[in-house]
């Protein structure tokens, strides 16, 4: 049996694979019917069919394929393949650009800080402080914000050593109209037509010219809002205080710096904390844009960077640096040297004979310096991780030091023994004796805490806020000059 079996095996096969071949293909799937006039098509990567016409959102026919295959798109308009001659298109407000997440627009920021002080009238605040309690931003921005505010009356700096600040009658109204002063850009753009492939000779004619970028126009300097001066009268600063000029090279400090600026000569001045540098820059220059500078300080924070609007979408920001360059004003770098060097470096070009500055997270824009725009910094020479680089001396050619003025604390009504004491300390420190003495700062302190808590409290918190390792050398300075012993400013038993 098996033998027939195997015998009639291949006549089997072959009568079946005969009807196979005659019968209807049932896996090959019908013709999709022809699309509808009205309904749009995606592109495909395989080729069309001559016979068909296929609608399209542009009225532009489609391009005549060169034999590359076309790229895959999602969107139902029919797209040319990239012009390689064509310009580079302008960058969308999208999340790819590059930006740095954390930092906040410098006008809405400013708001935030002002809503804080407005929201807790009679409190003060350290940069510190409010950096944590407005969302632990960045300290030198939320110092930057604070300065500004100050500089337009919206805040009042209490205390310079630490820096606190607390609101002012006009801090509400600021913490509801704050904006960003920088120019806004890159809004976002509207979808692009097709663009149809040109002739092969217009390829290569000339390629459109490139946008300018939107830049500040800069004012003129003549208008710059330096009040009329006789060259010797007080000068106001903008937290209310006034500024007496002291004597230099044969002028006054102001007008000094004055024609410096007026030369394009860079001045640096130097001197421990609580001498009047910050003074003398507020009130030579009304103009001046503050950055308050520290460890944490980034390039960003001196050129810019991309913030999210309440759209969505991104915009740049420019940053003080760039600001001070296109309208012609001062920046004033507060405690330069403990600014990282690498970020510094982002300064020079626009400080040196360039006066230009590239910004290479927008755009590659080209920054050129205003008429007017000059460039002061502030150095603490014994202050903690000051650092003056060979780099940055050599950036400014006029180097000034800035001493206390113990003439001029006689002249503000500050107590006599009190200046005759930081005199003494003053004359040691400078035989190197001790580390510390009493500056302006201190002295005008020691009279606001003698008119609110009395001499005697103001006695033990001037020996409490001397350095550690100096306290016992001030303590003997104090008891030679009183006739009593002083001890720091501590709370007693209960009472």
């Amino acid at each position: 049996m098996l033998t027939a079996l195997s015998a009639a095996l291949p006549a089997l096969l072959t009568t079946a694979l005969q009807q196979l071949a005659t019968a209807p293909d049932h896996a090959t799937p019908a013709p999709s019917p022809a699309p509808s006039d009205t309904a749009p098509r995606r592109l495909s990567t395989a080729p069309e069919p001559a016979d068909v016409d296929e609608p399209t959102d542009s009225p532009e026919p489609a391009p005549v394929s060169d034999g590359a295959p076309e790229a895959d798109c999602t969107t139902p308009t029919v797209a040319p393949e990239p012009d390689p001659t064509a310009p580079e298109p302008e960058p969308s407000a999208a999340p790819s650009a590059p930006l740095p997440g954390s930092k906040a627009a410098r006008g809405a920021l400013r708001a935030t800080v002002a809503r804080l002080l407005a929201d807790n009238p009679g409190d003060t605040f350290t940069v510190t402080q409010a950096a944590k309690l407005v969302g632990n931003k960045s300290g030198g921005a939320v110092g930057n914000a604070l300065e500004w505010l100050t500089a337009h009356g919206h805040a009042a700096r209490v205390n310079d050593k630490p820096r606190t600040y607390s609101a002012t009658p006009a801090t509400a109204h600021a913490a509801a109209t704050a904006h960003v002063s920088a120019p806004t850009v890159t809004a976002p753009a509207a979808p692009k037509p097709a663009r149809t492939r040109a002739p092969k000779k217009a390829e290569h004619a000339a390629a459109p010219a490139p946008v300018a970028p939107a830049t500040t126009a800069a004012p003129d300097p003549a208008a710059s809002p330096v009040p009329a001066w006789d060259g010797r009268s007080p000068l106001p600063r903008p937290n209310g205080s006034t500024y007496h000029p002291r004597t230099l090279a044969d002028t006054s400090d102001v007008a000094a710096l004055r024609t410096l600026r007026a030369e394009g000569v860079p001045a640096l001045l130097y001197g421990p904390p609580g001498t009047g540098k910050t003074s003398l820059v507020e009130a030579a220059f009304p103009d001046a844009i503050t950055v308050c500078g520290d460890g944490d300080t980034q390039v960003s924070d001196l050129i810019g960077s991309y913030t999210q609007r309440p759209d969505g979408g991104y915009e740049f920001v420019y940053g003080p640096l760039v600001i001070a360059m296109q309208e012609g004003r001062v920046l004033f770098l507060d405690d330069a040297t403990l600014i990282p060097p690498t970020v510094l470096a982002a300064l020079y070009p626009g400080m040196d004979g360039r006066r230009q500055i590239t910004v290479k997270e927008h755009k590659g824009e080209t920054i050129t310096a205003a008429e007017g725009f000059y460039v002061v910094a502030g150095h603490n020479p014994n202050v903690h991780g000051a650092i003056l680089s060979d780099a940055l001396s050599s950036r400014f050619s006029v180097q000034i030091e800035v001493s206390s003025d113990y003439d001029l604390a006689r002249t503000l009504k500050i107590d006599a023994s009190a200046v005759r004491v930081a005199r003494n300390l003053a004359t040691r420190k400078s035989k190197g004796e001790i580390g510390w003495a009493p500056q302006l700062r201190e002295l005008l302190a020691f009279h606001k805490i003698q008119t609110i808590l009395g001499k005697d409290a103001a006695w033990s918190n001037l020996l409490g806020i001397a350095p550690a390792e100096d306290r016992d050398t001030v303590a003997t300075v104090l008891k030679a000059a009183l006739g009593k012993d002083i001890t720091h400013l501590a709370l007693g038993k209960q009472l």
